[in-house]
C-alpha cells in the first residue's frame, strides 16, 4: 500500500475494482433501513448534551471502530456496513448526533451552564464521550458534517484516534457551501432558517439525492424526530468550518477520504482536500452517500486501511 500522501493506483480503493465487494453491491435492492443488523444492540449513551441513541455490533473486546452519521441522518446510514467490518474482527458502534432522530432530546439547554444554540464544542464533547465509552483509541469514520466535527476532536484530543476516515467531507474551509454544485454561489445569502429549510426540502423531495423508496420512506420518517433548531444550528456552522488542514497533514495516523463520483462537491476539491491532508482517496460509485450506496466496496477499504493500523509493533 501506498504511502500516505502519494497518488494511488485506482485499482487499490474505490470502485474501479470488479470484486466480491463490488457484486453485493450492485445485487443491493431496496434495503428496510428500520431491520438493525443481526446480533446487534441498541443503547443509550450518556453524553454533555443529553441522551444519544447507538446502535453497536461485535465484541466490544475488539478494535474500535466509531461512525459518525452527518446533518438530518442516523446511525443507521452505516447499517449496511456494519455486519461487514464485526465480522473482520471489529466493534462497531454509531449513535445519532444531539437532535438527530434518536438523539432528538439532546441539545444546548441540557448542558451546564444551559447554551441556546447546538455549536462546534457541544457535538467535540459529544463525541469525545462517546469514544470514551470504548477502548481507546479507536478507529473513526465520520459523514459530512460529522467530518468537520471529527477534525476538530482530533485537533483537542488525538490519543483517541487509531485512524481517521472522513466520507463526503465538505472540502472547504470557510463557507463550506459555496462549492456546492449549482447552489453554492447562493449559498452565502441564506441564513440557517432558509438554508435548513432548503436543505430538508431537498433531501425529502428527491431533488438532491435520487434514492430507492424504501430509503426515501426512512428518510421522512426520521424527519418526524428531528429537531429544526439542531439543523438551522448545522446549516450556520458549515457556513464557518474551520481550517484544520495543517494538523490533519502533521497527523501520522492512517486518514482516508472517501466520496462518491456525484457528491455534492466536485470530485477536483475533494481531491485537493486529500492532498492537503495527506490522506488516501477513494471514489466511489454513486452520490453522497458512499455507506449507502457501496457500503461493502466502502467497508473493503476501510478493512484494508485498518490492517495497517492494527499490525502490533516490531518488538526491539
Amino acid at each position: 500500500m501506498a504511502d500516505p500522501g502519494t497518488e494511488l493506483d485506482p485499482e487499490e480503493f474505490g470502485s474501479a475494482r470488479v470484486d466480491a465487494a463490488a457484486r453485493l453491491d450492485a445485487e443491493l435492492g431496496d434495503v428496510d433501513w428500520t431491520t438493525p443488523p443481526e446480533g446487534s444492540v441498541r443503547r443509550t449513551i450518556e453524553a454533555p448534551s443529553g441522551s444519544l441513541a447507538a446502535l453497536a455490533l461485535g465484541n466490544p473486546d475488539n478494535p474500535c471502530i466509531v461512525m459518525v452519521p452527518g446533518a438530518t441522518g442516523s446511525k443507521e446510514d452505516f447499517v449496511l456496513m456494519m455486519p461487514d467490518l464485526a465480522d473482520a474482527g471489529y466493534f462497531v458502534l454509531s449513535y445519532d448526533l444531539a437532535g438527530q432522530y434518536g438523539s432528538a432530546a439532546a441539545g444546548p439547554e441540557n448542558l451546564v451552564p444551559p447554551r441556546r444554540h447546538y455549536d462546534y464544542q457541544l457535538f467535540v464533547d459529544d463525541f469525545v464521550a462517546v469514544l470514551e465509552t470504548t477502548a481507546t483509541p479507536v478507529h473513526v469514520v465520520a459523514y459530512s458534517f460529522a467530518a468537520i466535527v471529527a477534525q476538530l476532536a482530533y485537533a483537542q484530543r488525538p490519543q483517541l484516534f487509531r485512524s481517521l476516515t472522513l466520507q463526503s467531507c465538505p472540502p472547504e474551509a470557510g463557507q463550506s457551501f459555496r462549492g456546492v454544485s449549482r447552489v453554492g454561489r447562493f449559498s452565502s445569502w441564506v441564513n440557517g432558517r432558509i438554508g435548513a429549510a432548503l436543505l430538508i426540502w431537498g433531501i425529502r423531495s428527491g431533488r438532491f439525492v435520487h434514492v430507492p423508496p424504501g430509503r426515501r420512506r426512512f428518510v421522512n420518517h426520521r424527519f418526524r424526530f428531528t429537531r429544526r433548531q439542531a439543523v438551522r444550528d448545522i446549516y450556520t456552522l458549515m457556513q464557518k468550518a474551520p481550517d484544520l488542514r495543517g494538523t490533519l497533514a502533521e497527523a501520522s495516523l492512517p486518514k482516508f477520504v472517501a466520496v462518491g463520483e456525484h457528491d455534492l462537491w466536485p470530485l477536483r476539491l475533494h481531491r485537493l482536500f486529500a492532498q492537503d491532508i495527506k490522506a488516501r482517496i477513494g471514489i466511489y460509485r454513486g452520490g453522497h452517500s458512499p455507506c449507502e450506496t457501496t457500503p461493502h466496496q466502502f467497508s473493503r477499504d476501510l478493512i484494508t486501511l485498518y490492517a495497517k493500523a492494527d499490525r502490533p509493533a516490531p518488538q526491539d
